[in-house]
């Protein structure tokens, strides 16, 4: 298997009675990457992410995932998959010990005891391995739901939503821990809508209403949109907003905290409109990078929503 293409597939599809929820979907995932799946709830992030891994049989399309044919041995794909669902799916009436037992059993591991323990070491839950599932906070949960994800040593692990409803360092433990496990060799596959997860990932893809808009490495999607961004600091940032709307070369304007992010793909007209305004002030104008959030938004803008969608 060529470490280029762990995940490769081309014209992917999928219905749902009359709404086709992924349409002709491409991707190449390299080994050990940690790939975002970026878009608006509905989108069909999650479906697409399941079809790749076995979980769901595309209608058309072909391709290989971890060697397997993604239609005729969804079966040996989905026995090297870690899921982690956005909903907790353990049983909260057994302890954190008890869930990874009963998993590590679904899965027929030998030597079942020590490999429950090394899990509990491993995520920093040895401590509380005799606590019930259900008396966890929300980021002790999210770490025994992804030890239960790799209590059989997945290569490819899914991760739906992960750290919605965490606190902040729980955020960026749970990060950390993707990362390592990335740079022994596990795919990581995420579905997310948060900028803040995106910005983990060495590669994203953009889908909206069932369609790729773009995908490529993290870094280079603001540079593949085309946009460039001035950032405006400084009084009546509200009203300066409302002025900009419809001015050359203003395609987005976007509020961040106690800045103004101005857009635009005509890097001449857009530079031309800034200089009216900042000779006037008295706000202050800087060019900068234009980044992942605003390259989001910029695509979401264009996109088209032919028909409403339930599936995510």
């Amino acid at each position: 298997m060529s470490a280029a293409g762990v995940i490769d597939v081309r014209g992917m599809s999928k219905r749902f009675g009359d709404k086709l929820v992924v349409d002709a979907f491409d991707i190449t995932v390299p080994r050990g990457a940690i790939y975002g799946f970026l878009g608006p709830n509905g989108s069909g992030k999650t479906t697409t992410i399941r079809m790749l891994c076995g979980l769901l049989v595309p209608d058309a399309g072909e391709g290989t995932c971890l060697g397997f044919d993604v239609r005729k041995q969804a079966g040996e794909i989905k026995k090297q998959v870690g899921y982690m669902t956005q909903k907790f799916s353990l049983y909260e009436d057994l302890s954190i010990r008890e869930n990874l037992d009963f998993v590590a059993r679904m899965y027929g591991i030998s030597n079942r005891k020590a490999r429950v323990t090394k899990a509990l070491e491993e995520l920093g839950l040895a401590d509380r391995a005799g606590q019930l599932a259900g008396t966890l906070s929300g980021g002790w949960k999210q770490r025994l739901a992804l030890a239960a994800c790799l209590i059989h040593d997945p290569q490819l692990l899914l991760l739906d939503e992960p750290t919605a409803g965490v606190d902040p360092k729980a955020r960026r433990d749970f990060w950390d821990e993707i990362r390592r496990l990335s740079q022994t060799g596990v795919t990581v596959l995420v579905s997310t809508h948060y900028m803040d997860e995106a910005v983990q990932c060495d590669f994203i893809t953009y889908i909206a209403y069932g369609k790729k808009l773009i995908d490529g490495p993290a870094a280079d999607i603001p540079a593949q949109v085309g946009l460039t961004t001035w950032r405006a600091e400084g009084p009546d940032l509200a009203a300066l907003e409302t002025e900009l709307v419809g001015q050359a070369g203003v395609a987005q304007i976007a509020r961040f905290g106690s800045t103004l992010h101005v857009s635009g793909i005509d890097a001449a007209a857009l530079a031309s409109t800034v200089k009216r305004f900042e000779t006037r002030g008295p706000q202050r104008w800087s060019l900068q990078p234009a980044g992942l959030e605003e390259a989001f938004i910029y695509l979401m803008a264009g996109a088209q929503d032919n028909f409403s969608r339930d599936v995510a």
